[in-house]
């Protein structure tokens, strides 16, 4: 069960990687567009940015339809810089996001191609809030942010 618990991560992460290295979606969830929010700010040493985007949205856009069932909706992006805008590309961490109904669950990042990825369920319309706690290069730092689901 583990196993395809993994492979269907895998999956998942991967058509987001896909999906966000299309200019036109990229450009859409930087505006907001089809569900996604951006977010910036200082996370621990470094600077941060987060987009949040709706899978389904982006998946519609591009003239995907998704195949089987997706168990979660949207895909959190978190982006680290140093003060010399170099990006932060090794580590690990994890986000903890709060629903409406104050239940919360956890996801660990994985590393993309130039930032922290972690695959999240946001279910049913609110005020989500999402903290992230992030370790790279004998540093650590955390952030929190809002996110509402209309």
């Amino acid at each position: 069960m583990g196993t395809i618990g993994k492979a269907v991560r895998t999956v998942i992460c991967g058509t987001a990687l896909m999906l966000m290295a299309l200019a036109g979606i990229s450009a859409a969830a930087e505006q907001g567009g089809m569900g996604g929010m951006q977010h910036g700010g200082k996370v621990g040493p470094w600077t941060g940015d987060a987009r949040i985007m709706d899978m389904k949205a982006h998946m519609a856009a591009s003239g995907m339809t998704a195949q089987g069932a997706m168990p979660n909706s949207h895909h959190l992006a978190l982006t680290l810089t140093d003060a010399a805008k170099k990006p932060m590309t090794e580590g690990k961490g994890t986000v903890t996001v709060t629903g409406p109904d104050k239940k919360e669950t956890k996801a660990e990042f994985m590393v993309m191609q130039g930032h922290f990825g972690a695959d999240v369920n946001l279910p049913k319309p609110g005020k989500y809030t999402f903290k992230t706690d992030i370790e790279s290069g004998g540093k650590k730092g955390s952030a929190t942010f809002p996110y509402t689901v209309k």
